[in-house]
């Protein structure tokens, strides 16, 4: 898969190119303490390598130059012995399937011979401060050396947006990870549905999501964002992550959780009745948004624009915040006033690979992009009524209900790949039953 997502870059290049990608290096998280590791996800999409500090050069019609290189770091029993085990070159030809690996200690006299060849120089300024510096130093010495006969690259081309439109469409080993990943994942949401009782607390809840993530084959911690377990009005918190309350029995649990696989994120929403049975007014709100979010992933299809599943949902929820008489107006009064806009908050769709909010525009031209065979999208529309929100009714404060599956559109329709986890009103509640 890495190999012929080097190859595809590789089309993009002309004769004469030359491209250097920097992977990840480790984060202090406090004094000698790291976070753990994560490999840029678009070092990681080229190389398939899960070490730090490692590069990566591309070289096109250059003589004496490889046409691909991965530096890695060497092998040191010293340093493996405290922080564990290197692939160092060999590991990498063998592991990686690149044809010319060499430690990273090499990396800059390589890097400046080939740019120095260079005509065109492929360099993402500003996604890695140290490899800019080299760069500008490289280029500036060329220029220096002019009379010599030395030039700099011509021109310096940002790779990022050809790497990103490439991961936007998904290849089908992307969609057999990411399925791995919504599977692991969709199962643990049906765990903690089933789990929940009045009186635990968030953590707890939360704690059940990581072990069934990370027991299951989740990369790194296991899962793909810090998870949001809120329950009652914290669900109005878009991006809570406190997860310290205790959880009333009269309340509603929004959880959006996802596990990551192999580098492919999940990202899946759904909210339930923690006493295991919808109030006639939480079910009157969880109706409208389910309905929203089953019109929009019927409308993600090859040549629908991006942003029109968006209108739909946003249609659906004001229509029903006209019904439960929160807004008042005709419809296409509230849809021109946005009037609705109070109790959606946000947008319906995003993204998703091996970033949660994965890279690729959303509009081509100035005009939302069509969609098209390959790519994976969230559609989670949602409903809020913040508790200090006196202009609705007293029933509805402190209600948040976001439902959220994610969804690979394919040449005849959709395929949700989250559709493990129950989401219809008497499917929930028979998953908390069980």
């Amino acid at each position: 898969m890495f190999n012929a997502n080097r190859k595809k870059f590789f089309t993009q290049m002309q004769d004469g190119d030359v491209a250097i990608f920097a992977g990840a290096s480790h984060v202090t998280r406090n004094h000698d303490v790291d976070f753990r590791f994560r490999q840029s996800s678009s070092f990681w999409y080229l190389t398939g390598c899960h070490e730090a500090d490692a590069y990566l050069v591309l070289a096109k019609g250059i003589e004496g130059v490889a046409e691909e290189c991965l530096f890695v770091l060497p092998k040191d029993p010293l340093q493996e012995t405290w922080h564990g085990r290197r692939l160092g070159p060999e590991g990498a030809i063998e592991k990686l399937g690149f044809a010319h690996v060499e430690v990273n200690d090499e990396f800059e006299m390589a890097a400046t011979q080939a740019i120095t060849a260079a005509k065109r120089l492929w360099h993402s300024v500003g996604a890695n401060e140290e490899l800019d510096a080299f760069v500008a130093e490289i280029c500036a010495n060329l220029r220096s050396k002019s009379r010599l006969g030395e030039q700099a690259p011509q021109t310096i081309v940002d790779y990022a947006p050809v790497v990103n439109e490439m991961r936007l469409i998904k290849s089908p080993d992307e969609i057999t990870l990411m399925l791995a990943a919504s599977k692991i994942s969709a199962e643990a949401h049906s765990v903690v549905m089933n789990q929940t009782e009045p009186g635990m607390r968030e953590y707890e809840i939360e704690a059940m999501l990581h072990h069934y993530f990370r027991a299951h084959g989740g990369h790194a911690d296991g899962w793909a964002y810090p998870s949001i377990v809120a329950g009652g009005e914290n669900a109005c918190i878009l991006h809570y992550t406190e997860n310290d309350q205790l959880l009333g029995a009269s309340d509603l649990l929004l959880i959006d959780a996802g596990a990551e696989y192999q580098g492919y994120a999940a990202d899946i929403t759904r909210t339930f009745p923690i006493n295991g049975k919808f109030s006639a007014v939480q079910r009157d709100v969880y109706q409208i948004v389910l309905d929203a979010q089953l019109a929009t992933i019927e409308n993600c299809k090859v040549g629908n624009s991006f942003h029109s599943g968006h209108d739909i949902a946003s249609k659906v929820l004001a229509q029903g915040l006209i019904d439960l008489k929160i807004i008042d107006g005709d419809l296409d009064e509230c849809l021109e006033n946005e009037t609705f806009k109070k109790y959606t908050i946000h947008n319906t769709s995003h993204w998703l690979g091996l970033d949660v909010h994965d890279c690729g525009e959303y509009y081509i031209d100035g005009k939302s992009r069509p969609l098209e065979a390959g790519m994976v999208l969230t559609v989670e529309p949602g409903l809020y009524f913040s508790p200090n929100d006196e202009s609705v009714p007293e029933q509805f404060r402190g209600i948040g209900i976001r439902i959220e599956d994610d969804v690979h559109v394919t040449d005849v329709g959709s395929q949700i790949l989250s559709d493990g986890v129950p989401k219809e009103i008497d499917a929930v509640e028979q998953q908390c039953a069980k």
